[in-house]
């Protein structure tokens, strides 16, 4: 019996102490996605430029994966009116590009969902980008 208990023990202190090793990481809703410029010029090949960020450290985050993107007119009640998004390189680590035609001016909306390693679920924001002239 003291043998059960001893390796019970034994046990319960090295899950106790991997546990207390780990990296600490913070939620999924501690990151978001912010724009580096609001505004861009109407007109095909344009690029949109974000930054995903820990709002706990306030620091860029590098080398998440962008699974999801879209770009449409949902705030100007247009969201039948979407465009094709092309990721592009980063410039900068923590930042990502993406290049979009923006076909009239308006407030168009950019629809983001990441994953950002460590972490589990996903990162979701919606970013509204204003085309002008």
């Amino acid at each position: 019996m003291k043998t059960l208990h001893f390796a019970r023990a034994a046990a319960a202190a090295l899950i106790g102490a991997a546990l207390a090793g780990a990296p600490a990481h913070a939620e999924i809703k501690n990151y978001e996605f912010q724009l580096v410029q609001p505004t861009v010029k109407a007109g095909a090949d344009r690029i949109v430029t974000v930054r995903l960020v820990d709002k706990t450290t306030g620091k860029s985050v590098p080398d998440a994966v962008v699974f999801a993107t879209r770009l449409d007119m949902a705030p100007d009640g247009m969201q039948e009116m979407a465009t094709k998004v092309t990721p592009m390189p980063p410039t900068e680590p923590g930042t990502y590009r993406f290049k979009a035609t923006f076909g009239m001016e308006g407030r168009w909306q950019l629809s983001l969902s990441a994953k950002v390693q460590g972490e589990t679920g996903s990162v979701e924001n919606k970013l509204v980008v204003t085309a002008d002239k």
